[in-house]
Order: structure tokens, then sequence, then C-alpha cells
């Protein structure tokens, strides 16, 4: 099977800022709806984040095109944090979707304030290494400290890419 955009694993990110606990200065967060279809759902285990610096340098293609994993060195990826206070390079959620036919979850990072980065969601799969089962590379232009604008994530490329795509934080 080749890389192919599916509209029903759309993963949305949207602005959270100003809404719940008490952030660190320096650091903006960021609420993310993980929108999935439920035929895809059983599929998952566990989302998993990460947000890396030089934005326009990246080619989103094609880092949704196999593992984050595979493309960086972990140390090349921003230190973020997410509602529970832990932090890590990359974020891993356990999926807890909830709704029926389009399920949703909600999560909240804190990401650096700055500009020009990319942020990576990825879905992992319930194997043991779990596989990669889709990508999503969204363009992030700034993260202020104050508001920031909701932004819209790409929809996610669903693979056959045989690689495990866990990254030590």
């Amino acid at each position: 099977m080749s890389p192919r955009t599916v509209p029903f694993a759309l993963l949305v990110l949207t602005l959270a800022a100003g809404c719940g606990e008490e952030f660190s200065p320096g650091e903006a967060r960021f609420g993310v709806d993980l929108l999935v279809d439920k035929a895809v759902a059983a599929d998952l285990s566990a989302f998993q984040l990460a947000v890396l610096p030089n934005g326009k340098e990246r080619n989103c293609t094609e880092i949704q095109k196999q593992c984050l994993s595979l493309q960086v060195k972990a140390n090349e990826l921003l230190i973020l944090r997410d509602g529970q206070g832990t932090q890590g390079r990359v974020l891993r959620f356990p999926v807890n979707l909830t709704g029926s036919g389009v399920t949703s979850q909600d999560v909240a990072i804190e990401v650096p304030v700055g500009r020009d980065y990319a942020l990576v969601i990825e879905g992992l799969s319930q194997d043991n290494p779990p596989r990669l089962l889709g990508s999503s590379c969204n363009y992030l232009p700034e993260v202020n400290a104050s508001r920031n604008d909701p932004i819209l994530a790409a929809p996610m490329t669903l693979l056959s890419v045989d690689c495990n795509p866990t990254i030590g934080g």
C-alpha cells in the first residue's frame, strides 16, 4: 500500500492557551484535538507528538513517509511538557477516544515560545514493538507566550512502513 491521505483520520490542532492550569514562562500551551475514524482507532495504541526547530527547512511530505525516529536524532527535538508536567522531547498519549463514528481525544502540550517549528504527530500501533500507522506534519510559523491563532493540522497519512516509531525522551 502506498502512502495516502485519509480524510477520516484527521488530526486537528486547536489553541487552548489561557485555559486550564498554569504553565511555565517561555512556553505556550496548545490543545490538540485528535479526531479519528472508529475503524482506524481499533489499531491505535498511542499518539506520539514531537516538535522540530527550523520548520521551513523540513519537507513535511517526506517526513510523513517513514518514522520520524529514522529521520532525526532525539536531541534535535524541542523539549515539550504535557498537562501533568511530564517533560520530554517526545510526548506519548495513550489512546483514550470518546464518541461514536468519528471519535476524538483531547490532549494538551506546552511548546517553547519561538518561530519556525514543525509539529509531527504519529499514530502508533498496538504491536510490540509498535509500528507507525500514520503521520501528520504541520508547520508552526510562530508560537507566542500570549494568544496564538488556531492551527488546523494536516490529515494523517496512512503508511505501510515497517519501522518502530518510538523515540526516547
